[in-house]
């Protein structure tokens, strides 16, 4: 295992509105999407004292009786909401599932929104468990690294050639998830191959990941050495998803990684995956298309595309849920 090898990319020229400042973290992230897929981002804006709020928020969470957690299950495969029970996923389907629960949710619509009445894909009703101010502290999370997330595509919009703005309409109604996850110590009984989360890469197009400070989290470079990504105070961790891989033609690097939580410790991580609009097309940028070449991949909508990466991952939530659709 080698010693970490991650860029850190500073934000505050951009965040602050420097001259120069967004170009300036555009190329920084622009080289460590093609080289690494993977890297930190530090002075993001995000207040410290959220981020320790939405902590405790998930102690208090997986701390509930199971009963209480199952409660918060209903219709997960189909809506991307709620509550998964340990072992209820598959990230590698090659290996024994995963030793994690987590809890989901998304952008927050009441029941008589017209988007959920239309049935429009991956909308619907977050779960809440009943907790009091929980859903308060979630929810300003999630508007945070939303807002993070979008501020950083305006980086990512400039270092392939395209206006900042690019993304913006792409992102201002997502699928985007915020998933809260406790990981138990390894055990030794485990199957072999069984780990936190089995090697995958992420889906979305940029995924910001709030770690504690157990660490456990692992990166294979190009070159199939695997790099740790230990916690750094005040830091996310930050990569490339294969969405925004397919809208680059593979000019930016989806990277393999998974968790090895071997401390002893019980581990906790909060993940904001920042996926376009269901309607959002997702096609070759025209920067990133060399003259006379043809796109790699065909246009596919944001909801086309999240839905053929989730289907195969949660066949182990339908078995455990009882499920069969």
């Amino acid at each position: 295992m080698a010693d970490l090898n991650l860029p850190i990319v500073d934000l505050e020229p951009m965040v602050s509105g420097a001259p120069g400042g967004l170009e300036t973290v555009a190329a920084e992230i622009g080289r460590a999407a093609r080289e690494t897929g993977f890297f930190y981002v530090k002075n993001h804006g995000v207040d410290q004292a959220l981020i320790e709020k939405v902590f405790t928020a998930a102690h208090e969470l997986f701390a509930q009786p199971l009963d209480a957690k199952m409660a918060l299950t209903k219709d997960f495969f189909k809506t991307n909401r709620g509550y998964v029970p340990m072992k209820g996923e598959n990230l590698d389907p090659t290996q024994p599932s995963d030793l994690k629960e987590a809890f989901n949710i998304g952008l927050d619509l009441a029941e008589d929104d017209p988007r959920i009445v239309a049935g429009e894909p991956f909308r619907a009703v977050n779960l809440w468990p009943d907790l009091p101010g929980w859903k308060d502290v979630v929810l300003a999370y999630f508007n945070a690294v939303w807002a993070l997330g979008r501020a950083m595509h305006r980086a990512v919009a400039a270092d392939l050639g395209a206006e900042p703005d690019y993304f913006e309409d792409k992102l201002d109604a997502p699928m985007a998830t915020l998933r809260l996850l406790h990981y138990p110590p390894q055990p030794a009984a485990a199957e072999k191959g069984q780990i936190g989360a089995g090697t995958h890469t992420d889906y979305g197009n940029i995924t910001i990941l709030l770690p504690d400070a157990v660490g456990g989290l692992e990166v294979r470079r190009r070159d199939g050495v695997w790099l740790k990504a230990p916690t750094i105070d005040g830091a996310f961790v930050c990569n490339i998803g294969d969405c925004l891989m397919r809208w680059t033609n593979d000019v930016y690097v989806s990277t393999p990684h998974r968790v090895v939580n071997s401390s002893g410790l019980e581990r906790y991580s909060i993940a904001f995956f920042l996926d376009p609009n269901p309607d959002a097309e997702v096609a070759c940028l025209p920067s990133c298309l060399e003259a006379g070449a043809r796109p790699k991949y065909a246009p596919v909508s944001g909801a086309g595309y999240l839905k053929s990466r989730l289907d195969a991952s949660y066949e182990p939530v339908k078995t455990a849920l009882g499920k069969d659709t």
